[in-house]
């Protein structure tokens, strides 16, 4: 059984990416007059909360911790 193993190793790669790997965004407002539209677009790139990085980390190891143990 090793699939816990293997999720534990996944979980743990996404936690140390959503460490460094920002997440774009985009965001559009504007208004419509008549037959005018005026609009602007603006991307924003934002990381993920250390929090939830730090969780998904402890789960992947405690993850891989349990499947060590269970043997």
């Amino acid at each position: 059984m090793k699939a816990l193993f293997w999720i534990g190793v996944v979980l743990l790669i996404l936690g140390i990416a959503s460490l460094v790997i920002p997440i774009p965004r985009n965001e559009e407002k504007g208004f419509h007059a008549g037959g005018i539209s005026v609009g602007v677009e603006t991307t924003h790139r934002e990381t993920v909360s250390p929090v939830v990085s730090a969780a998904l980390i402890a789960g992947g190891v405690g993850l891989m911790i349990a499947q060590k143990l269970k043997k």
